[in-house]
């Protein structure tokens, strides 16, 4: 295990420097800088430019960037005088990844159970109805099901924007883990199905083991692997917020940070989001790979098998 987890070291530096590359350069491709606004004067601009950095060459500035991220400073923010992005990761990742922990767990763990419900009972009324849910979070986008949420729900039952504990993230946490339920509950009904007409399954039925055994020794067991390769990416995307839903809701995450420091140029807010999204990504998928040798004990990780 020491092994694999060294290689995936070696591969999760590697994945980040290209990432940290690919957006460097990307960003500098897009037309402007932070500063281009009639409102400053050109003398104030060349100030602030140089203050910054920003008037060395690319490679100057990309090698001075890595210098400050392997000491673990990802730079100021350059729209928002004396505040670090490191000071609004520390803010905004709180709240989205409390609106997003509430949003995998009751998506991840209904869609398990739907998708067991829809196995089970394929052909009849109870798969066509999870079937339809599942058809119905998979098409409808998140911000419509926001609004309406918000409509139904918000005022009367539930807050409907701000943020001020757990109440302000139910109806967030709906919207943003409709998608990912229906997601789960597909694949782990295509992945029981199989199991369910798999020979060992007819071997256990016929020397009489129960239904219960059955489904945890065996349907879960294989059936959940897939599942495991889909909460990587997921996790990772539902805790760093949606920008459109915490819009909606005025949640203040990392969402709207996320795009309005690409619309206003925030060279330093891009790289950080984009650097920490990336280590939050690669560090999920490591704990997939880890989860499949407690789900399935046959797996080890580095490939050596039983």
């Amino acid at each position: 295990m020491g092994r694999y987890l060294l290689a995936r070291g070696l591969l999760t530096a590697v994945a980040l420097t290209v990432i940290v590359t690919t957006t460097f350069v990307l960003m500098h491709l897009l037309p402007g800088d932070p500063f281009l606004t009639p409102k400053l004067l050109p003398v104030i601009r060349e100030h602030l430019l140089a203050h910054y950095g920003l008037d060395r060459p690319l490679w100057q500035q990309y090698l001075m960037y890595w210098g400050n991220l392997l000491h673990g400073r990802l730079g100021p923010s350059l729209l928002e005088p004396g505040r670090t992005v490191g000071q609004l990761i520390a803010t905004g990742f709180p709240v989205s990844a409390e609106v997003g922990a509430l949003a995998l767990l009751w998506s991840v763990t209904l869609g398990i159970a739907l998708g067991l419900v829809s196995a089970f009972h394929r052909g009849r009324a109870w798969d066509y109805a999870v079937l339809g849910v599942a058809v119905l979070g998979l098409t409808v986008p998140n911000f419509v099901v926001a609004v309406l949420s918000d409509d139904l729900l918000g005022g009367h039952l539930l807050p409907v924007a701000g943020w001020g504990g757990p109440a302000h993230a139910i109806l967030p946490a709906f919207a943003l883990g409709l998608g990912a339920l229906a997601l789960v509950a597909r694949m782990l009904r295509a992945q029981a199905v199989e199991v369910l007409d798999a020979d060992f399954i007819r071997t256990a039925l016929a020397k009489g083991l129960p239904w219960r055994q059955i489904l945890t020794r065996h349907v879960c067991k294989n059936a959940l692997l897939p599942v495991l390769t889909l909460l990587g990416p997921l996790a990772a995307a539902i805790l760093t917020g949606s920008l459109v839903v915490e819009r909606i809701f005025a949640i203040p995450g990392l969402g709207s940070d996320f795009v309005s420091s690409i619309l206003d140029r925030d060279y330093p807010l891009i790289l950080g989001l984009t650097t920490f999204y990336a280590a939050l990504l690669l560090g999920f998928n490591l704990l997939v790979d880890v989860l499949y040798t407690v789900v399935d004990p046959r797996i080890r990780l580095g490939g050596e098998g039983r």
